[in-house]
C-alpha cells in the first residue's frame, strides 16, 4: 500500500471531527466532558501543533477556572482515547484523523509555516515492526516525527 498524509486538522471539518469523538466515547463506554471536547475542538481547529499552555490561555479567557492540572488531564484523555497525538520535539498536540483503531504516530513537521500532517503508510508501519522485532525489543508504541518543509512552503518556495 502507498503512504498518503492527511493534514492532522481540518478547520472545516471540526464539527465531524467532535461528533465523531462523541461516538467513538459512547460506543467505549467513556465520558467527553465539555471541556474534554473544547479542547478537542481546539486542537482539531488548527493545522499546527498546539501547547498545552496555549490551551489554557484560551480557555482561561473563556473559563476562568481553567487550570494546568485540567486542561492536562484533559489531553490525557484525548490520548488514550486516540482522538490527538503528542508531538513529542514541540511538546504540543494535534488531532488525530483516525481515532476508530489504534495506529502509530507518524507525523510530518513543517519548519516554516508550522502544519502538521499525519502519514499513514501500512509499509512503513511493517517495515518499523520488522526491524525492532529483529532487534529483540519489544515495543509499546511507535511515533515517526520528519521535520522539513510542507507541500505548499516547497511550492512557494519554488
Amino acid at each position: 500500500m502507498t503512504a498518503h498524509s492527511h493534514h492532522a486538522a481540518h478547520p472545516h471539518s471540526t464539527q465531524d471531527a467532535l461528533l465523531h469523538a462523541e461516538r467513538l466515547c459512547a460506543s467505549r463506554g467513556v465520558r467527553l466532558t465539555p471541556l474534554r471536547r473544547r479542547v478537542l475542538e481546539l486542537v482539531q481547529s488548527r493545522a499546527e501543533a498546539v501547547k498545552a499552555y496555549d490551551l489554557l490561555a484560551q480557555l482561561s479567557t473563556e473559563d476562568h477556572t481553567a487550570k494546568p492540572p485540567t486542561v492536562y488531564r484533559a489531553l490525557d484523555f484525548l490520548l488514550a482515547q486516540g482522538l490527538v497525538h503528542r508531538v513529542d520535539s514541540l511538546n504540543a498536540f494535534v488531532g488525530c484523523n483516525h481515532p476508530d483503531t489504534p495506529h502509530a504516530a507518524h507525523l510530518l513537521l513543517c519548519a516554516q509555516c508550522g502544519r502538521v500532517e499525519e502519514l499513514h503508510s501500512d509499509a512503513m508501519d511493517a517495515a518499523i515492526a520488522q526491524a525492532v522485532a529483529a532487534t529483540g525489543f519489544a515495543a509499546r508504541h511507535a511515533r515517526l516525527e520528519v521535520q522539513g518543509l510542507c507541500a505548499a512552503c516547497v511550492a512557494a518556495a519554488g
